[in-house]
């Protein structure tokens, strides 16, 4: 089992090429055996045959129930029971209201709010058999203000730091640290870079120091945990 061999259990909800692969790559390397969900097999199936066995990759939809359970069994099976949970899924940004349709909407809320949800129900399970854990949610900008044309994954971040809120207010007392996490800027990917044609000089928020500030909330002593961070690149100007 590789429980056996490494630290700590976790599951990353939500794994592409930025975020979701930097928080994979630092829970392997502080010894952790690492659970990757994501829709598509082919980027996951890529990172989990660079990191090894520490790493399995499980194609799911974090919106369907099924597949969620299916995929938290699997891990518990050919890992152990898991002691991390970091939601990272999201939907699209979208557009703005009339250019969403109610289909987009849901589809956004579903990915995002529901798949957090269902997530934390899971991993719920083995952590207060334990009395032990910690869940993160990713938040953003839209976290704390509306976007504009941007309605659905705006509201959809709203509800997530909502929900994050409410699970702490419920498992902070059972042992289980739940912690959200404001990305207050852009996150520094090749993809993003080509798509937008940034400038050198663009504040942007390198994927391994992130990872690495969520590393430092599932270390926290319970004597000191943090509710609610923001991460934002030291020269981007402040609510503008």
């Amino acid at each position: 089992m590789a429980n056996a061999r490494h630290q700590h259990v976790a599951i990353v909800a939500g794994v592409g090429p930025g975020l979701g692969a930097a928080l994979v790559r630092k829970l392997a390397s502080e010894g952790c055996s690492v659970g990757m969900f994501a829709r598509s097999p082919e980027f996951i199936d890529k990172l989990a045959t660079e990191i090894g066995k520490a790493a399995l990759a499980l194609p799911t939809d974090v919106s369907n129930p099924k597949q969620v359970a299916d995929a938290f069994h699997n891990v518990r099976q050919q890992l152990g029971p898991v002691e991390i949970l970091i939601a990272n899924a999201s939907g699209s940004v979208g557009e703005g209201l009339m250019e969403t349709s109610p289909e987009q909407f849901e589809r956004t809320w579903r990915i995002g709010v529901c798949g957090g949800f269902l997530c934390a129900r899971e991993a719920a399970l083995d952590m207060l058999e334990h009395g032990a854990g910690t869940m993160i949610f990713a938040g953003a900008t839209s976290s704390v203000r509306g976007r504009g044309g941007a309605v659905a994954f705006s509201s959809a971040k709203f509800a997530v730091r909502g929900l994050a809120q409410s699970l702490a207010v419920e498992l902070w007392s059972k042992g289980i640290h739940v912690a959200h996490v404001i990305i207050d800027g852009v996150i520094d990917t090749p993809e993003v870079r080509k798509r937008h044609a940034l400038p050198s000089q663009e504040p942007l928020l390198k994927p391994e120091a992130i990872a690495e500030a969520y590393w430092n909330l599932i270390q926290q002593s319970r004597s000191a945990w943090s509710l609610e961070i923001d991460l934002r690149p030291n020269n981007e100007a402040f609510y503008e």
